[in-house]
């Protein structure tokens, strides 16, 4: 995933910076120790983490909201016969 930063990264601790740096169009990625990230809109407390998680978050920084991407479309239903 691709993402164009906005900011550095800023140790999780001073999340409710958060809100100083909210705007149409800018999300927040966050990063654990383990390099593993995650994409979410300022929000009053830290987000749920992943289930497969292993460590805590340590770092976030504002990102340019990612375009959406297109799903593949459903298989056709099969036809009862």
């Amino acid at each position: 995933m691709e993402t164009e930063p906005m900011s550095d990264w800023i140790d999780v601790g001073q999340w409710q910076r958060c809100f100083e740096m909210a705007q149409p169009g800018i999300v927040f990625e966050i990063r654990n120790a383990d390099g593993q990230s995650l994409i979410t809109p300022c929000v009053a407390a830290m987000p749920s983490l992943p289930f497969d998680w292993k460590s805590a978050p340590v770092q976030f920084r504002a990102i340019v909201e990612p375009a959406a991407q297109h799903s593949t479309p459903l298989p056709e239903p099969k036809k009862r016969e």
